[in-house]
């Protein structure tokens, strides 16, 4: 299935592009992708799909077969499959920056897409508004990546606190030191206070929720039929009570 995909970035277009090379951060954008290596045009990774209760691990490996710094365009394939034999997919991603109005970039994505095994019951109508809501998250992550400009590190001030204070000692301040000392001359130790134990972190799934995203778009697409249907239902169940 044929999927478009079309996006604008704050940033100048040399600027994108070169964000852009490096795969591995991408990747972290984008929910449970993960590269594990990249050398030149080759890259392998993996990425985490959860489908309601099923979990899927796909690993597979992408290269850039096209690459055009001047125009700012390339192609990539990329394919893998889930380790537990529940599917494949692969995918043939162009991908072109230009100039927009505004001193940003436009970017357009074509992807060729073909997966088989469970995520294949979804038509292309589905995957292409799971996907466009899926860009939205990797677009937001990218937008605030670009737009965060790494600046000199800031030197903490030094104030000059001067002469230490001379105390002039008095007879109630001898006579207070005297009773906190005893015959010793130190002060008692003070108790330790016992440390409180951290709070254990949750566990925080990083998977690509795919059910999460589909539900809603199949609840916003089939709403209709779904209504029908309990209407349906509500009728046998009265006929069935008569």
């Amino acid at each position: 299935m044929d999927l478009t995909h079309r996006f604008t970035v704050p940033t100048p277009v040399d600027e994108t592009w070169a964000h852009f090379q490096d795969i591995a951060a991408l990747a972290e954008c984008f929910p449970g992708a993960q590269v594990t290596s990249a050398d030149g045009d080759s890259f392998a990774g993996s990425v985490k799909v959860k489908l309601g209760p099923i979990a899927l691990v796909y690993s597979g490996s992408g290269t850039f077969v096209e690459k055009d710094d001047a125009a700012h365009a390339f192609k990539v394939d990329a394919k893998g499959k889930d380790k537990r034999g529940n599917g494949t997919a692969g995918a043939q991603v162009r991908l072109s920056m230009s100039d927009a109005a505004d001193g940003g970039t436009d970017v357009e994505v074509l992807t060729d897409l073909n997966i088989t095994g469970k995520p294949a019951q979804f038509g292309r109508g589905v995957m292409q508004d799971v996907s466009d809501k899926l860009l939205g998250q990797f677009v937001s992550c990218l937008e605030k990546r670009l737009g965060e400009q790494p600046g000199p590190p800031a030197e903490a001030p030094v104030d000059d606190p001067g002469p230490d204070p001379v105390v002039e000692p008095t007879p109630l301040a001898d006579a207070a030191a005297a009773a906190t000392t005893g015959a010793t001359g130190t002060p008692p130790p003070r108790p330790a206070a016992a440390p409180r134990p951290a709070p254990a972190a949750a566990p925080q799934d990083d998977s690509l929720d795919l059910g999460a995203a589909v539900l809603p778009v199949l609840a916003r697409s089939y709403w209709k039929q779904g209504v029908a249907g309990l209407a349906v239902v509500l009728l046998l169940w009265r006929l069935l009570r008569r």
